[in-house]
């Protein structure tokens, strides 16, 4: 068994010729590790949890046993599949009408930005497969919309930890409280957390569980760098990068992430100003353009996506063979996700990190959470003396025009609005967080001040 793949035929897992035909005509010719174990136990009607590295093929695990069964009795809402992110959600609904394009299965994505009266219909129409955010559903639970989830037969959780540690508890009971209790249940992760082993342990009906052990949280076939970089002039360092590799690898595609909605926008004008066709995906786009933006990356119209954590899980774009963390995560976890939208199934890749005097601690972090010290990654500095005042220039720009445009000014206004009704004082609330900030640059500073001497 290699680390990748596992040498056997994919009908050694109790599936289906015609299921086994299509794998081969997308290129799936054996089965992976989590496949190889996850499939046929769910075939066998056995929960399961089931943690492997990203890119270790997740999605097919659970979408090819519940396609098989819904093919040999299908009818209503035959599984309900829950997942954090919104282009998550419609991934997998891209892999189940693939995969199961031979049944014609009726699949329906129920997520945030898309009017409810659209996916009222949708849900009252029983398709076999629904595949949603917990937020949306439990809107539709709540609402009162005509659809049943009574009689489901299986019920995922892709991406379990975020899904169980983020804040989508009380979503979650929601619409636990309206699923049968006889059901088949299915976790998937990259990460098995204490909150999933308490969740096992709870159980009554012991799962299988498969958990991919590595000393690395990486896959090998990804490289991975810090280049560093002084905090002033970083996006000088980005963008000489960005246009270093696009002549390099010109068929390649690149993902850019950071850590806000307004600097993905910002940094997303700044690469337009300097002739980079690029897109962006961040929470506060409108989920038409959101879908808009992945479509052109995922078809290679354009060949930069700048993006927030909304997208560091679950999507599988072969094309990509760089990702760049322009900030250092603040979380571990959330750098093996990102990194992890590169070198998956057994293709290579890289991840290169900018890294400021000031991220220095965040990155030792990440490297004894990975198991791994990464390799200095350079650039002609010469080079990017060159351009430092036409990127200054370009973001100065760029920032004038955000706040002509009043970038996520509505957002703040409606969530000020919010806590006021909870009876929050927003006022005491905001010098605290300015506070805190001071509180973090400090301790940041005092550091780097013990990095370097020691």
């Amino acid at each position: 068994m290699s680390e990748d793949f596992v040498d056997v035929p994919l009908k050694d897992l109790k599936l289906s010729n015609w299921l086994v035909e299509q794998c081969k005509q997308i290129g799936y010719k054996s089965p992976t590790p989590i496949q190889y174990h996850c499939i046929p136990r769910i075939l066998n009607d056995e929960d399961i949890i089931g943690c492997a590295k990203t890119g270790s093929g997740k999605t097919a695990a659970f979408a090819l046993p519940i396609i098989q069964k819904l093919s040999e009795d299908p009818y209503g809402i035959f599984a309900l599949i829950l997942t954090p992110t919104r282009e998550l959600a419609y991934q997998i609904a891209d892999q189940f009408r693939i995969l199961a394009k031979p049944i014609n299965i009726k699949d329906c994505v129920i997520t945030g930005g898309i009017e409810m009266t659209e996916q009222a219909i949708q849900l009252s129409e029983k398709p076999h497969v629904v595949i949603s955010t917990p937020g949306r559903l439990a809107d539709h639970i709540e609402s009162g919309t005509n659809f049943s989830l009574s009689k489901i037969q299986m019920l995922v959780l892709d991406e379990a930890d975020r899904l169980l540690e983020d804040n989508f508890g009380d979503q979650l009971q929601t619409i636990f409280n309206i699923l049968p209790k006889k059901r088949q249940t299915l976790l998937f992760s990259a990460t098995i957390t204490d909150t999933i082993k308490k969740l096992q342990e709870l159980s009554t009906k012991k799962p299988f569980i498969f958990d991919a052990q590595s000393d690395k949280a990486t896959v090998d076939q990804l490289e991975q760098f810090y280049l560093l970089s002084p905090s002033k002039v970083k996006d000088a360092y980005l963008f000489h990068l960005l246009k270093e590799f696009a002549a390099s690898h010109p068929k390649s595609s690149v993902i850019v992430f950071t850590n806000t909605c307004r600097n993905c926008q910002l940094l997303a004008l700044m690469a337009r100003k300097f002739d980079m066709p690029c897109v962006e995906i961040h929470s506060l786009m409108k989920q038409r353009l959101r879908i808009a933006s992945l479509s052109q990356f995922k078809s290679s119209q354009v060949k930069i996506l700048f993006a927030t954590d909304v997208a560091s899980r679950g999507l599988d774009i072969p094309t990509v063979d760089l990702v760049i963390n322009e900030n250092v995560p603040f979380v571990p976890k959330e750098y093996i996700h990102r990194v992890g939208r590169t070198a998956r199934a057994g293709r290579g890749g890289k991840a290169i990190t900018i890294v400021t005097q000031y991220d220095i601690p965040l990155m030792h972090k990440i490297e004894n959470k990975i198991n791994l010290s990464l390799k200095e990654y350079k650039l002609n500095e010469k080079d990017i003396l060159k351009i430092l005042t036409e990127v200054s220039v370009t973001r100065s720009e760029a920032e004038i025009k955000l706040d002509e445009e009043d970038f996520g000014e509505k957002e703040k206004i409606n969530k000020r609005k919010m806590l006021l009704l909870e009876g929050i004082d927003v006022e005491k609330l905001d010098k605290e967080r300015k506070m805190k900030k001071k509180k973090q640059k400090r301790s940041d500073e005092k550091n780097l001040i013990v990095e370097k001497t020691s």
